[in-house]
């Protein structure tokens, strides 16, 4: 069984810094994609960030140039380091893993349970 598991959220101040990691579990899979999506209250969840196996990134015009995704492709965690937060920053992150699984022959989408970031101005 595949499992996402988020850590790193937490309530920082304007200007401060986040680092979420998100890490997969499970007997014989291979990441193909991680990223992580967000979501404010009474908003849609969306893209945050986004990097492929081979290390093509994408980001939201929102993040580019404080965000940065990385990964640990022999663990199967992905990171997001965060700075320059912004109070509208403030959603739940979500873990997103495209992930190839050897026993099943096929690849499934995961997400994790998302972590809460809180922003204060």
């Amino acid at each position: 069984q595949v499992q996402l598991v988020e850590s790193g959220g937490g309530l920082v101040q304007s200007g401060g810094s986040l680092r979420l990691s998100c890490a997969a579990s499970g007997s014989d899979i291979s990441t193909i994609a991680m990223g992580w999506y967000r979501q404010a209250p009474g908003n849609e969840r969306e893209l945050v960030a986004v990097i492929r196996s081979d290390r093509i990134t994408n980001y939201a015009d929102s993040v580019k140039g404080r965000f940065t995704i990385s990964r640990d492709s022999a663990n199967n965690t992905v990171y997001l380091q965060m700075n320059s937060l912004k109070p509208e920053d403030t959603a739940v992150y979500y873990c997103q893993a495209v992930i190839w699984v050897l026993a099943r022959q096929a690849t499934f989408l995961y997400w994790g349970q998302g972590t809460q970031v809180t922003v204060s101005s």
